[in-house]
Formats: structure tokens, C-alpha cells, sequence
């Protein structure tokens, strides 16, 4: 059983930072591909980044050159560095584990993924 715990969500300003992570029970290497997940009020899970053993990463065209998804082999955390945040940014973060490569890049459909962390509130005003 794979367990997954994040942190590093919290309250920021429109244009500023934020780092989530990602730390995994097993080893990540392991884990399948792994991705990033969000949930604003009234709306459906949407994948937002993903990475594969290999890491080959795939992103959200919403986040595209503004988050970079990551992998620490050593420490089993996954990472979401979150630069320019905006307020349509604003969502539940959730990281995700146990998918396996689609067509050559790591899904960012949610129900490829079998194992999920609690949430992290990330709230951009």
C-alpha cells in the first residue's frame, strides 16, 4: 500500500511562489508515474503535471513554463514548484501514484492513478 502525504500548500500573492511535496511510503522509483492534481470549488479533479520513472514530465497547458514537477529518488518526494501563481490557480493540490505510461508521457487523467495523498490547500489572492 502506498501512502502519500503533501505539504507546502498555504495563502500568497498573485505572482508569487510556492513549493508542494510529495513524500511517498515505498520507494518512488517504484511507484509508477506520479503526477499533480488540483480541485478548485465547484469543478472536477484536473491533472496539472506528471512524471515517469524516466522523467519524462507532462503539464497542464495552464501551467506550462510557469511549475516544474520533480522527483528526489533519495528522500521518495515528489515536488511541484509553482512560480507566477494565479488566482485561477487557487485549488486543492493533490499528488498522485501508481500510473503507468500512455502513448510515450505519463497520463494526466486521474483515473490512471491508483494511490492518492490527502490535499493540500493552495489558496493565490
Amino acid at each position: 500500500q502506498v501512502q502519500l502525504v503533501e505539504s507546502g500548500g498555504g495563502s500568497v500573492r498573485t505572482g508569487g511562489s510556492l513549493r508542494l511535496s510529495c513524500v511517498a511510503s515505498v520507494d518512488i522509483s517504484s511507484a509508477g508515474c506520479m503526477g499533480w492534481f488540483r480541485r478548485a470549488p465547484s469543478t472536477e479533479r484536473a491533472g496539472v503535471a506528471a512524471i515517469d520513472n524516466e522523467g519524462r514530465t507532462r503539464y497542464a497547458d495552464s501551467v506550462k513554463g510557469r511549475f516544474t514537477i520533480s522527483v528526489d529518488n533519495a528522500n521518495n518526494t515528489l515536488y511541484l514548484l509553482m512560480n507566477d501563481l494565479k488566482p485561477e490557480d487557487t485549488a486543492i493540490y493533490y499528488c498522485a501514484a501508481g500510473a503507468v505510461v500512455v502513448g510515450g508521457t505519463p497520463p494526466l487523467i486521474p483515473t490512471r492513478y491508483t494511490h492518492w495523498g490527502q490535499g493540500t490547500q493552495v489558496t493565490v489572492s
